[in-house]
């Protein structure tokens, strides 16, 4: 399986008028308009995924659907509190796992620290590895067998927005 994450574009900062819940923040003009860039990466990587699982929060889904709308993906997009910031990694091992069919190509849209600890779960064993993966970032891991929370996938590549943006 590759395991793609993304964690959501620039979103507006906590304390803003009009969004006193975390989960309402949305993406800022600026956000949008780089993740519509990172999403033309993407197709250019000709990428393709049987499955997109996001965060329901406001940023997480509006990154989730500017990917799935330019990937023509909207029937592969699904939102699960899994991937919200507060709920257990092995959870949402768990949801992926559960699947059927098995999938190839994941993406996973959510938030940080817990895509990183995702990440360092996934390829150490324990969240202790410190993984940086910046807003519109994209990881990729491949994982032989199942995922298990521990040493099971091997990182192919951490990108950056900006080398992102860059290939388009």
């Amino acid at each position: 399986m590759n395991l793609y994450i993304l964690r959501h574009g620039i979103a507006v900062e906590r304390g803003t008028p009009g969004f006193t819940l975390d989960s309402q923040r949305p993406l800022t003009s600026e956000g949008r308009r780089k993740l519509r860039r990172i999403s033309r990466a993407l197709q250019q990587l000709d990428l393709s995924f049987d499955v997109i699982l996001s965060s329901p929060f406001t940023r997480a889904r509006q990154t989730a659907e500017i990917v799935a709308a330019n990937l023509n993906l909207n029937k592969k997009l699904k939102f699960t509190e899994a991937l919200t910031p507060a709920t257990s990694r092995v959870r949402l091992i768990k949801e992926i796992n559960s699947i059927r069919p098995s999938p190839n190509d994941v993406l996973l849209v959510g938030h940080e620290p817990s895509l990183s600890e995702l990440i360092s779960l996934l390829l150490c064993g324990d969240a202790d590895c410190t993984i940086l993966l910046k807003k519109g970032g994209l990881c990729k891991l491949s994982v032989e067998r199942r995922l298990i929370a521990g040493q099971c996938a091997c990182l192919e590549c951490l990108l950056t927005p900006r080398q992102l943006v860059r290939m388009v």
